[in-house]
């Protein structure tokens, strides 16, 4: 499989406002093995499922995960785990790093140069020693603008590929009941008052009942014929971590009956909701307003996150409307930036750029093809218009 297929309001931002460079510092990167990795990364601020080795290793066979962690005057201060794909015919090599590189303390005052830095000892690796394309995916930002993005573009990185729904939805998780409360939609309110009234129960669930949420899954999944192209298969290997790093499981059940479920990961500053399940009763009693509320207050509670990432919509107007609803007027939508490619030579951009169109293209046809399907549910959402800091 491609690897080339997310109260105060949180002030932490690696980066300033401005696009002009940053001067990086020399930092130290070191190789590292998965186990090691992953146990050093649990306590990053910018930790996510997708960096972490015991999911890539999983999700992208056949694709080389490189773990480096880099260090500044003795002192580790982030991290990217590089995913290096051969390209077919063994042309050339492409080097992936989505959601990185990683910042350990976004606080620090040197987060902007150490950002600076970590990107300039990937250009060196990867892109002046090693001839790959470097290809970087930031994450959504929490502030008006993506400094990360802006930092790449400033260095000479090249807009890439931009997703068809890069919205991302960002629910505040450092308010009151009383506050989160009135901070929803309206209609999202509404629902949710409806739904405290249906004797739904609540329950924080542990990794030996993931069978339960299985089952819950593959029924839904039958039910609303959507395709499924997640990294569901991965779920035994991230529940089986250690419990700073493994997600978290949650049901709602009613007389009894388990009607809807969700597993979310948790570490760092941003907590983010993997998967979901419900069964063909919880629409009617409003299960899944109850459960997410439920979650925010769990997460506020039990972890040290500011934001819980709803991610995307994948083009279903419905779902739009549910998370847009529950970020209210206290959360944010922010876009995913588009992908930026760096390549020190120009046979090397070429074959990594022409490898990411080719891509684009398969991804288009089977999206196609799905359409015709008549079982399979539709996107029904407009795509976004394309940002202005990301033309």
């Amino acid at each position: 499989m491609s690897a080339t297929v997310g109260m105060t309001l949180d002030q932490t931002q690696p980066l300033s406002r401005t696009a002009d460079r940053v001067e990086a510092p020399t930092l130290v990167s070191r190789k590292v093995d998965g186990h090691e990795w992953d146990a050093v990364i649990s306590g990053f601020d910018c930790i996510c499922q997708e960096q972490l080795f015991a999911f890539a290793s999983i999700r992208w066979p056949g694709v080389a995960p490189e773990p480096r962690l880099f260090e500044r005057k003795g002192r580790i201060v982030g991290g990217a785990l590089v995913m290096v794909q051969q390209l077919p015919l063994g042309l050339a090599q492409i080097a992936i790093v989505k959601w990185g590189p990683m910042l350990a303390d976004v606080r620090a005052t040197d987060a902007p140069a150490v950002y600076a830095g970590m990107v300039e000892a990937l250009i060196a690796e990867y892109a002046d020693q090693r001839g790959m394309m470097l290809s970087v995916l930031p994450h959504a930002s929490v502030l008006d603008h993506n400094s990360e993005y802006q930092a790449l573009r400033a260095r000479g990185f090249k807009r890439g590929a931009l997703l068809r729904f890069p919205d991302r939805y960002l629910v505040n998780l450092r308010l009151s009941d009383e506050a989160q409360r009135k901070s929803f939609d309206q209609t999202w309110r509404r629902q949710l008052n409806k739904a405290d009234k249906s004797d739904l129960v609540f329950e924080h669930a542990g990794p030996e009942r993931l069978d339960d949420f299985n089952t819950l899954y593959a029924a839904m999944s039958d039910r609303k014929q959507f395709a499924d192209y997640s990294a569901f298969d991965t779920l035994d290997a991230l529940m089986a971590m250690d419990e700073q790093l493994r997600p978290e499981l949650f049901f709602v059940r009613h007389e009894g009956e388990l009607v809807a479920g969700a597993l979310i990961f948790k570490a760092g500053n941003r907590a983010v909701y993997l998967y979901g399940a419900t069964n063909e009763k919880a629409l009617p009693l409003r299960a899944g307003y109850f459960m997410h509320w439920h979650i925010i207050r769990w997460l506020r509670d039990h972890t040290r996150a500011n934001w819980y990432d709803l991610g995307g919509t994948d083009g279903f107007q419905g779902l739009h409307q549910f998370k847009k609803g529950m970020v209210g007027d206290a959360g944010l939508i922010r876009p995913v930036p588009p992908v930026a490619n760096y390549a020190s030579r120009p046979l090397a951009y070429a074959f990594g750029a022409g490898a990411f169109a080719a891509r684009e293209l398969f991804g288009e046809l089977r999206r196609r093809v799905e359409m015709l399907r008549p079982s399979r549910a539709r996107a029904d959402q407009a795509p976004s218009p394309v940002s202005a800091e990301f033309q």
